[in-house]
C-alpha cells in the first residue's frame, strides 16, 4: 500500500495588514483554539489578537511574531524576485508584481 505524500505548505505573500490576519485565523481555527485561548497561549490580549485577525494595524511586531510562533507560523523575508517568493501566493485581489 502507498501512501500520498502530503501537499507541500500554502506560501503566502503578506502585502498588507488586511493580508495576515485571515491567515492567522484560519491556522487557529485549524487548530480547533478559540480566541482566548490562541491569546493566552501567545501571550496576548483578545482584543490584540482580534485586531490582528480583522487586519487592523498598529500591532507591535514582537505581540505579531509571538502569535505566529505560537500558531506554528513563521515570518519570512526576502527579495522579491527570488524564485520561491515569485511562487508564494498573493492574496486574491492583490497583483504580482513584475521582477
Amino acid at each position: 500500500m502507498t501512501s500520498i505524500p502530503p501537499a507541500p505548505p500554502k506560501l503566502l505573500r503578506v502585502t498588507d495588514p488586511a493580508t495576515v490576519g485571515p491567515a492567522i485565523r484560519a491556522r487557529r481555527r485549524e487548530q480547533s483554539l478559540r480566541i482566548d485561548d490562541a491569546a493566552s497561549l501567545s501571550g496576548v490580549s483578545v482584543d490584540l489578537l482580534s485586531r490582528l485577525e480583522n487586519g487592523k494595524g498598529s500591532v507591535r511586531l514582537d505581540k505579531l511574531l509571538a502569535v505566529l510562533d505560537s500558531l506554528g507560523l513563521a515570518l519570512m523575508l526576502g527579495p522579491k524576485d527570488h524564485p520561491s517568493m515569485q511562487a508564494a501566493s498573493l492574496p486574491a485581489g492583490a497583483r504580482r508584481e513584475e521582477p
